[in-house]
């Protein structure tokens, strides 16, 4: 059962951890504290503090982009002020010089990929991939970059887990 006090505790660590890296958290307190009640339902429905505002289907590595803070978040930041639940905000809708609009969900249910599609992308990018040490993995959330042979337990920029993270470069 959640109660006042696991919603008021993790609000807090998220705010702390928003300010912490440069990101602000919607202004209005008791909204914010019922998407992190939503973060926390979820969390005890599905094992993860999957985003409130979408649909989670299946299980954890299938909604590894919805979790909070979701991978579509500073893009929504960026085009809109706000991310798609408006939890996190931009600096203009946290100072309160521009309104805030209805934004369009980004997520679409992948389709399943081809073996060997996500390899495609990785080598448009202009580095000589057979000259690494180890493969990139990048995080999903923040977007941390580190060679080594597996991604790091937790992001040590954002605290995403292990599973945040995808392969970058081979």
């Amino acid at each position: 059962m959640i109660n006042r006090f696991d919603i008021d505790r993790r609000y807090l660590a998220i705010k702390e951890q928003a300010e912490s890296s440069g990101y602000h958290l919607n202004a209005d307190e008791d909204f914010a504290k019922e998407l992190v009640h939503g973060i926390l339902t979820n969390e005890e429905r599905y094992g993860f503090a999957a985003c409130p505002c979408r649909l989670c289907i299946g299980p954890r590595k299938d909604n590894l982009d919805i979790i909070c803070p979701c991978d579509y978040r500073d893009q929504d930041i960026i085009d809109y002020g706000i991310c798609y639940c408006a939890l996190y905000v931009s600096n203009d809708v946290a100072a309160g010089t521009t309104p805030v609009l209805c934004i369009p969900d980004r997520r679409s249910l992948p389709a399943k990929s081809e073996p060997g599609e996500a390899e495609a992308v990785t080598q448009s990018i202009p580095v000589k991939v057979d000259t690494l040490p180890f493969p990139v993995y990048r995080c999903r959330v923040c977007g941390y970059l580190c060679a080594r042979t597996s991604p790091p337990e937790t992001c040590p920029i954002c605290g995403a887990a292990s599973d945040r993270f995808e392969k970058y470069l081979q």
